[in-house]
C-alpha cells in the first residue's frame, strides 16, 4: 500500500470524508474539486486539485493506482447526469491507454439502475438490468463505458437510499402530525452516509475486491414499517395503511458487503444512532 496513490473525484457529502478518511490512514491521497481548498474542510495531509473533470489531461492523472469517481449533477435532469457521470467517466474512460500506473478505478453508481418494482429480491447476478428513470439509464451507461475502456480495473459501487444524521428526510416525515396513507408494502432499501464512507475506503485499498458491490444494510424494510417505528420513536401519531394501493412495490435488495465493514448493519441501529445525537 505504500506505493499506492489515490485520486477522489468529487469532495461533496461522500468524497470529502472518503478523501479524509484515506489521509488519515497516512495514506497518499487527492482530492480533486472546482471549487478551492477552502471551501472543503479537507485533511491537512491530503492533497488538492482544483479542476474540471471533464477536462482532465492524462498528464495530470498519470500517477494514480487508484481511482474513485463520486460526482452529483448540478441539477438532477437527464441534462446534468449526461454531464456528470456520464460525461466523466466517457471523458476518462477515453485517456484509458494512457493510465499506465493505474490498477483500479472505482464508480459509485446507484441501485437506481434496477427498474425491478413489485417487490422482486435483486442481488448482483440480477439480469438484465434494465432501469426505468432516464437518470437511472444514464448512469448505467456511465457504468458500461468505464467497463470497457477499463475492463477488470473497473469496479462499480451501488448504494442504495442514502440517510445519515444529516439526510433526515424519513425523520421528518415521521415528525409529520398530519402524514399522507403509505401503501402497506412498498419494499425500501438504505445504507448510513458514514457506511458508505467506510465501503467505499474499503473497496479502494482492499486487495481483491469484487467487481460489483450492492452498497445497502442487511435489512430491506417498507415504507410503513419503517415510518410506524420512526414515529413511535418520536411520540408522533402513527401512519395510516393507503387502501388504494395493495400491490407490491419497489425492490428488495440482497447486500454482498461484507458484515464486518458496516457499523450500521440494518436501519434501526442507524436510525437509533440518529435519534441519540
Amino acid at each position: 500500500m505504500m506505493n499506492q496513490q489515490f485520486f477522489i473525484i468529487g469532495q461533496g457529502d461522500i468524497g470529502l470524508p472518503v478523501t479524509n478518511m484515506l489521509a488519515q490512514d497516512d495514506l497518499s491521497v487527492t482530492g480533486l474539486a472546482r471549487s478551492e481548498r477552502a471551501h472543503y474542510d479537507l485533511d491537512d495531509k491530503a492533497k488538492f486539485m482544483q479542476a474540471d473533470a471533464l477536462k482532465l489531461s492524462a498528464d495530470q492523472l498519470q500517477d494514480f493506482t487508484r481511482i474513485a469517481i463520486i460526482v452529483t449533477p448540478d441539477e438532477y435532469s437527464t441534462s446534468g447526469y449526461n454531464d456528470s457521470y456520464l460525461g466523466i467517466c466517457q471523458h476518462i474512460a477515453e485517456l484509458a491507454a494512457k493510465l499506465t500506473n493505474l490498477e483500479r478505478i472505482i464508480f459509485i453508481s446507484s441501485t437506481g439502475i434496477y427498474g425491478q418494482d413489485n417487490g422482486e429480491w435483486i442481488d448482483t447476478d440480477t439480469a438484465p438490468v434494465t432501469p426505468k428513470r432516464d437518470a437511472s439509464k444514464v448512469i448505467l451507461q456511465a457504468e458500461q463505458a468505464l467497463q470497457q475502456g477499463f475492463g477488470d480495473k473497473a469496479i462499480i459501487i451501488r448504494p442504495s437510499g442514502i440517510y445519515g444524521r444529516e439526510r433526515l428526510m424519513r425523520l421528518r416525515k415521521a415528525q409529520e402530525s398530519h402524514k399522507a396513507p403509505i401503501a402497506a408494502k412498498e419494499w425500501t432499501n438504505r445504507i448510513m452516509d458514514t457506511d458508505l464512507v467506510t465501503i467505499i475506503t474499503k473497496v479502494l485499498t482492499t486487495d481483491m475486491p469484487k467487481p460489483i458491490y450492492i452498497a445497502t444494510d442487511y435489512l430491506p424494510v417498507t415504507s410503513l414499517e419503517l415510518t410506524t417505528w420512526l414515529s413511535r420513536q418520536v411520540g408522533e401519531t402513527l401512519p395510516e395503511v393507503d387502501t388504494n394501493k395493495t400491490s407490491v412495490a419497489g425492490k428488495r435488495l440482497h447486500s454482498n458487503i461484507p458484515l464486518a465493514w458496516l457499523n450500521y448493519p440494518d436501519w434501526q441501529a442507524g436510525y437509533q444512532d440518529i435519534l441519540q445525537h
